[in-house]
């Protein structure tokens, strides 16, 4: 997977850069959303290396149906094609997202609450969360009961553990070592 992503690396930035100079980020990121999830298609994958299949014919399947043939997306697709690289499509997303997010100063935050959480709990943490990391959240919920109560963050591989699990597994630890 790292090599994958060390691969995928220059041609996300290179994408992001001719999005970025056509203004079309958010379209770009639709696209090269299809076109990874085609990249996954097993179906799709059974026909790369494929000698009787052309590049320009996996580029097609792997172009949204809105997307103009003769466009910078297309052509983007028929690099990654001719070179073999249609297979990082996946990695190259996730790349390209990281660098928007960046853009836009945007953070994109794991939430795991025991309970769904209400608007308000929603946009206090939010404010929060914008406070002390001085840039725009992304709130990425979902629930797990296990937690009892109290909320977990994932935030750039940082997590922050506000649950009661978690407080009482740290309880446990320390009556374990006698603190």
């Amino acid at each position: 997977m790292a090599q994958a992503l060390t691969l995928a690396r220059p041609y996300a930035r290179a994408a992001f850069g001719a999005a970025r100079a056509d203004q079309q980020l958010a379209s770009w990121s639709a696209c090269l959303a299809f076109a990874a999830q085609a990249a996954l298609d097993p179906q799709i994958v059974a026909l790369h290396g494929d000698p009787r299949v052309t590049p320009g014919q996996l580029q097609a399947l792997h172009l949204p149906p809105d997307a103009a043939s003769g466009g910078a997306f297309a052509r983007f697709l028929v690099v990654l094609a001719e070179a073999g690289r249609l297979n990082l499509l996946p990695f190259i997303r996730d790349e390209f997202d990281a660098l928007l997010r960046d853009a836009e100063a945007t953070l994109e935050v794991s939430v795991t609450s025991a309970q769904a959480l209400d608007e308000a709990a929603q946009a206090r943490l939010n404010e929060a969360l914008a406070r002390r990391y001085g840039r725009r959240i992304q709130l990425n919920l979902r629930q797990d009961p296990a937690l009892l109560a109290g909320v977990m963050l994932e935030v750039e591989g940082e997590v922050i553990d506000g649950s009661m699990r978690g407080r009482l597994q740290r309880l446990a630890g320390a009556l374990a070592h006698g603190n």
